[in-house]
């Protein structure tokens, strides 16, 4: 059985751009000892890349009148995977553009594939916004697979509300380590 690896958008806005904090910063070498992991395993090891996406339209949506800062532009630098991780990339690995927190796509990939893996791991940021949103519907989508969050390789800009969002991801059965 597989496992999998779940990178939830660390890309250059949320690392070092308009929404950038210096703990996503400070992701990047254990996200990438994390995809190398995962790469040795072979075809026992598969990578999924989650992407924040907007357009130019960003702030009429909700999300941009509650969060106003244009951010992760389709195909601009910003919307870019940062650094390192970047670089480990594969052509391989499926890549999930979204256009909120969560993506329903990545849920409806993985739904009926529970038996295809024995667990799902999730790195990258924001952990109490888009990590623990697309933790919610991956669960959803494979309920009886195990959930994994290394809280080495996620981060928030309020440790506040990480520590809520760990909480919450606990007491729905997710693992951390």
């Amino acid at each position: 059985m597989k496992k999998l690896l779940i990178v939830v958008d660390y890309q250059n806005d949320f690392v070092n751009g308009s929404l950038g904090f210096p703990e996503a910063v400070q992701l990047e070498k254990p996200i990438c000892e994390k995809i190398e992991k995962y790469r040795a395993m072979g075809d026992e090891g598969q990578i999924i890349f989650t992407m924040d996406t907007h357009d130019r339209h960003y702030l009429d949506t909700i999300e941009g009148k509650n969060l106003p800062v244009p951010h992760c532009i389709d195909g601009e630098d910003g919307w870019q995977l940062y650094g390192a991780v970047a670089d480990l990339k594969a052509p391989e690995d499926l890549v999930f553009s979204k256009p909120t927190f969560g993506s329903l796509e990545l849920a409806d990939y993985l739904r009926n594939r529970g038996a295809e893996y024995e667990s799902v791991e999730f790195v990258g940021v924001v952990t109490n916004i888009c990590v623990i949103s697309n933790v919610a519907l991956v669960k959803a989508a494979m309920p009886d697979v195990l959930q994994i969050v290394d809280t080495a390789c996620i981060a928030s800009n309020d440790p506040a509300l990480q520590e809520a969002a760990l909480k919450v991801m606990e007491s729905v059965h997710v693992k951390l380590i």
